[in-house]
């Protein structure tokens, strides 16, 4: 698999993104999970969500599953998602594998 170019998200996408990055894990209504990367080229976001306007896709799995595998989600963060454990790293992203 090719590795996937970041770049810094702008203010107002990083307001969608909110808290999550690379190690961070948070809980919402569809269970609970570790953020694994944060994609903030629009094209490769574009390319992992299906979509062409995705501007990020954060790669996530779901840590109530133990067979949880990783996917891409676009969803804006809102007043539903709450986070259960702060990014480990102190870079804000990671390449995705």
């Amino acid at each position: 698999m090719h590795s996937i170019a970041l770049r810094p998200a702008r203010p107002a996408v990083q307001d969608e993104i909110g808290p999550r990055r690379p190690g961070a894990i948070y809980q919402n209504v569809d269970g609970r999970f570790e953020v694994l990367a944060l994609v903030t080229t629009p094209a490769d976001a574009a390319q992992l969500l299906l979509r062409a306007a995705a501007r990020w896709a954060v790669i996530v799995r779901d840590t109530l599953r133990p067979d949880g595998q990783p996917f891409a989600v676009g969803t804006v963060w809102t007043d539903s998602d709450y986070l259960i454990r702060p990014a480990t790293d102190s870079s804000l992203y990671a390449p995705a594998a």
